[in-house]
């Protein structure tokens, strides 16, 4: 099968044949600005197949820069699919290259999906090589979009196929405007030290307090962040949720806080949360300031906590560090797909998860299908740090261990077959289509 795979497909050699002639600059680094595109060559429309194309057409009316942008239409066809493409010759291999592009929609439901920029690296005959790379990091600026993709070329790269395209957005339109293309710096590494602590008290008068010594052991590798575990007042105890239960912030926090601000670390702990006459089984971020970043109350609830009282969150809320985003999530949780999910779709990059047991399988799972990393402190499950693609870097059951390691959140995690799976998560992730609803009785409709 893999000799196979590196035959051209026949979509890559009619890529080959219709790549129009190159575009690019004779010596040098290579800098293209388009802009003008009722005089900038090269461009041309294209779609899988007819029947699908879209209208490509050039708008003097909307641009982002005088005078003109490139549009695309759906022209009331649900299967349209389609859109402009340049091709850029004067490649070297692993050479960064990045592509900035601008984008107005009106009428596209799932943009994220439906509104692509790619780069489809071909070699000196025109074939496709490596995989294709998509601009999934976007920012608004006001009526517009920016897309921007930084990426080595692969090493038979001669050739980028710049592909802008509006896909299945039937009364949607797309205009492009504002492209620049070329050789670029690698990004720079952005290191984070994340730490876990796995600790089993048996009950102690202060639970708290064994914690907060873990901390300072822990605190000796310079971690910028570490992960405790879940409900860290109550575990080893036989006390009710509701005995352990206090406002966030709080006594607890303010005591997490004073250890945070010590060692110019965040912290991430499971407490139980009063909140008025509601108790929440409650991961809390703690600042580098000792200070409450965020908190996140657990959505799923098993059986036992809410016969304890507890009540479910109802939210997945992302927190953005001075070094990336993260979310958090708490035991159960990861039995589920939908908070990991939720939150990768916002950005975030590492999932801390505070867990009293569960399965080291399944962290790795939320961990593999949505290309982060993933932090958990557990009792009854491995405290744990696994890497975008589902592999366990460290993992212990013991009591009284913990672990930092640097993580590079520059880092491409790339499969040979498929590409950069984070990019491709992003652009191809299906979030347009709602669960069906369930009938009487918890019955599927039907």
């Amino acid at each position: 099968m893999r000799s196979i795979a590196h035959l051209p497909t026949f979509g890559a050699l009619l890529m080959a044949a219709l790549v129009p002639p190159c575009a690019g600059q004779a010596g040098g680094p290579l800098r293209l600005e388009l802009r003008d595109f009722g005089r900038d060559a090269g461009w041309s429309a294209w779609a899988p197949r007819d029947e699908i194309r879209p209208r490509c057409y050039v708008d003097t009316a909307h641009f982002r820069s005088a005078p003109d942008a490139l549009a695309i239409s759906g022209g009331g066809n649900p299967a349209e699919y389609g859109g402009w493409a340049y091709t850029a010759g004067g490649i070297r291999g692993s050479q960064y290259y990045r592509l900035t592009a601008y984008y107005r929609a009106q009428s596209v439901a799932d943009q994220a999906r439906e509104i692509v920029a790619r780069i489809d690296w071909l070699d000196a005959q025109g074939l496709r090589t490596g995989q294709p790379d998509y601009a999934y990091e976007s920012a608004a600026e006001g009526d517009w979009t920016r897309v921007t993709l930084c990426v080595p070329a692969p090493p038979q790269a001669a050739r980028a196929r710049i592909e802008l395209t509006l896909g299945w957005a039937p009364r949607g339109t797309v205009w492009w405007d504002d492209i620049t293309f070329g050789e670029a710096q690698p990004p720079p590494a952005r290191w984070v030290r994340a730490g876990t602590v796995s600790l089993h008290p048996r009950g102690a008068p202060d639970n708290l307090g064994a914690w907060l010594r873990a901390l300072d052991r822990a605190a000796e590798d310079k971690p910028d962040i570490v992960c405790l575990g879940e409900e860290l007042l109550l575990e080893g105890s036989s006390r009710p949720y509701a005995g352990a239960a206090e406002a966030i912030p709080g006594p607890s926090t303010e005591r997490l806080g004073e250890k945070a601000r010590t060692y110019g670390m965040y912290i991430v702990a499971g407490l139980t949360e009063r909140d008025g006459a509601t108790d929440y089984n409650t991961a809390v971020l703690i600042d580098r300031h000792g200070r409450v970043a965020g908190k996140y109350r657990k959505v799923h609830l098993p059986r036992e906590e809410v016969e304890g009282g507890l009540t479910p969150g109802g939210a997945y809320p992302v927190f953005d560090t001075d070094f990336g985003r993260i979310g958090l999530m708490i035991c159960w949780d990861a039995e589920y797909v939908d908070a990991a999910r939720a939150m990768a779709v916002q950005g975030a990059e590492i999932l801390f998860v505070p867990a009293a047991g569960g399965y080291l399988t399944l962290l790795k799972a939320r961990a593999l299908e949505n290309h982060l990393y993933v932090v958990s402190s557990g009792y009854d499950v491995e405290s744990a740090i696994i890497d975008p693609t589902g592999r366990v870097l460290f993992s212990t059951l013991d009591s009284g261990v913990d672990k930092t390691m640097p993580l590079n959140l520059a880092d491409r995690f790339m499969d040979s077959w498929l590409g950069d799976m984070r990019a491709r998560f992003h652009k191809e992730i299906r979030r347009d289509i709602p669960l069906p609803d369930e009938g009487p009785a918890g019955r599927p409709p039907g």
